[in-house]
């Protein structure tokens, strides 16, 4: 389909939500269309030249070091965007290649129905012929695909479904018509044999299990089948456990956030292959003359100083934790240093904590200026991936290109990090420790039923679970301080126990317009409106419009990840939120009706009342 333009697609979605792997909807004129982005190789095929040698590059040292790989690429832009034409497109694969007729209700393969040369629609031409003045009649693509937990995608099974008789010759044609309300009255028939049978229970696991394993076919990948021992099961076409992507980030933080980083670009990799410092500062020596010469000029460096600063920086780089980036970060926000001077990504100013809310939080940081490169890694079909360390997830290549896709943004936010005195003292509770064991326990089991005996990476704890339903409330209340739109807003969470202990949150705007850049959000950050903006918040969680069904947690159902939350009170958009809205739980942050004492800061509500 490269030869017919299917439409355009926000830049950013390219590297998350409708990366390679994602069923995207278009419609080319009246038609509408179903197709799945393509793998990575097309981005170097179609926009060269390529991997890192491109263009439209971006660089995060920690995150390159973490993920293994040279660099990221920016989902290309095609020169029409400046009002050129280069031909250039993303690529896209025609998925389900099954569509039916919207008027006969006949179902078959996109090559049984008629085309346009150059166009990218299919139109049934019997309906066609009996339209007024013959205006097309636009087949749909089908309502229903197959899908694994392994990340595989299929045709769903129509000839298998309807169980034709002996000796038929499974024309091309199939026919689904509604006949009454519900998938029991979607009745499939064949015009051949008559046989015939309901959708019902298609979407039930145990209706798959006498079906033949999964395909193992990956349509966004040319050649890229294998072999798969999960069951594929029904997922509607536009659903969004269809696709969940693997997301990993990084904030810029010095020493790898100023103009020296920035200004190295990808000579960076040249360099950290060279370990013999000697040898390194020969190597500044010779590309002085060349290469280096406008980087040595806009740094006023000399190469002696420059292949010394180099080292140094050497140096760090080996420092860095690949297990726990977040550390670093929350090491530099809990610092109580202002960092202003020529750093040109990171800027904080640290404040003193409101006397009324010292007993529940130890800091509080306006961040002026951050960046963050956000890395698509994979992607999940069917459940989230739970955490972004867990195992399985389907590829965005046949094979490792030395580059991921990514995105970057540049935005302001708020840091906050909880009292280690008070969040000690009201983790031990015995009732609160009880409360969240619940949601350990499901996702314990659930982890264990998709990858096996390995444990997860973390354990859901009474702190996590805090953080994180304190971090959506602060979203909510911020999105009504500063005028943000709540899909403008974003949080970043740093949980941790044992020796690098850490409670902090971190709620920043993550928007790669202009969104992310107008101050209001780091404004809010001064302790006069942030006890303001932290009262209301707590406040306002102390009543949700689905009480007492919310609180009572009889809102979520038994396999569910978090406890009293609903969409009244807790939850975001999904975009906003590092865990799919999951483990939350506004009776940690308030307390519930028969124990207030579960709630961290149920003495503020009380003081409210």
């Amino acid at each position: 389909m490269s030869r017919n333009k299917l439409g355009d697609l926000r830049r950013s979605a390219a590297a998350s939500l409708f990366g390679p792997g994602a069923v995207i909807d278009f419609r080319a004129g009246d038609a509408p269309i179903s197709a799945v982005a393509a793998g990575l190789e097309e981005w170097d095929r179609n926009f060269p030249p390529a991997g890192m040698r491109n263009e439209q590059t971006v660089l995060e040292a920690r995150l390159q070091k973490k993920l293994g790989v040279q660099g990221f690429r920016l989902p290309p832009v095609s020169a029409e965007e400046f009002n050129r034409s280069d031909g250039k497109a993303l690529v896209a694969v025609r998925f389900p290649n099954w569509l039916q007729c919207p008027q006969c209700s006949r179902l078959a393969e996109s090559r049984a129905w008629s085309d346009e040369a150059g166009q990218p629609g299919l139109y049934c031409a019997q309906c066609t012929q009996r339209m007024p003045g013959r205006r097309k009649v636009w087949v749909v693509p089908v309502r229903f695909v197959m899908a694994c937990e392994a990340g595989h995608l299929d045709e769903f099974p129509w000839h298998s479904w309807v169980r034709h008789k002996e000796g038929c010759q499974k024309r091309t044609f199939l026919s689904l018509v509604s006949e009454r309300a519900g998938l029991a009255g979607l009745i499939l028939s064949c015009p051949s044999c008559h046989a015939s049978r309901s959708m019902d229970r298609v979407f039930s696991e145990e209706t798959w299990e006498t079906f033949p394993n999964c395909r193992g076919r990956r349509p966004w990948l040319a050649g890229g089948d294998e072999t798969c021992d999960h069951k594929a099961r029904t997922v509607q076409r536009g659903a969004s456990n269809l696709y969940f992507p693997v997301v990993e980030s990084a904030l810029s933080i010095p020493p790898w956030s100023d103009q020296i980083q920035e200004a190295m670009g990808v000579m960076w990799d040249q360099f950290m292959h060279v370990e013999d410092p000697d040898e390194r500062a020969l190597l500044v020596k010779i590309l002085a003359k060349s290469e280096l010469k406008p980087v040595l000029a806009e740094l006023g460096l000399t190469p002696e100083e420059f292949a010394d600063l180099l080292n140094r920086r050497m140096t760090s780089h080996e420092e860095i934790d690949v297990e726990n980036l977040r550390w670093e970060e929350h090491r530099q926000f809990t610092s109580g240093l202002a960092d202003h001077g020529p750093d040109r990504e990171f800027e904080m100013r640290p404040h003193a904590v409101p006397a009324t809310l010292s007993q529940w939080f130890s800091h509080l940081v306006r961040v002026v200026r951050l960046r963050e490169v956000s890395a698509l890694k994979g992607f999940t079909r069917i459940h989230p991936p739970g955490d972004p360390d867990s195992p399985n997830y389907a590829q965005l290549s046949v094979r490792g290109l030395g580059w991921l896709p990514a995105i970057e943004v540049r935005g302001e936010g708020i840091y906050l990090e909880l009292s280690a005195e008070a969040l000690t003292r009201w983790e031990a509770q015995a009732s609160v420790v009880e409360r969240i064991r619940a949601i350990d326990e499901r996702y314990q089991a659930d982890w264990k039923q998709r990858f096996g005996d390995e444990k997860p990476p973390r354990p859901i704890t009474p702190r996590r679970v805090l953080v994180h339903t304190l971090a959506h409330a602060l979203m909510r209340q911020l999105t009504l301080d500063c005028g943000y739109s709540s899909t403008a807003l974003r949080e970043r969470l740093y949980v941790d126990h044992g020796d690098a202990p850490m409670a902090g949150l971190l709620i920043y705007t993550a928007t790669t317009d202009d969104d992310g850049t107008l101050g209001g959000l780091q404004r809010e950050g001064t302790p006069e409106r942030m006890e303001r903006t932290i009262q209301a918040a707590i406040q306002a969680q102390a009543w949700c419009s689905s009480d007492p069904l919310c609180i009572e947690d009889l809102l979520v159902g038994e396999a569910g990840m978090s406890l009293a939350a609903c969409h009244a009170c807790v939850l975001s958009p999904e975009t906003s939120c590092e865990a799919f809205n999951q483990f939350l739980d506004r009776a940690l942050l308030v307390g519930s009706p028969g124990d207030s004492s579960l709630g961290f800061f149920h003495s503020l509500v009380e003081g409210h009342h």
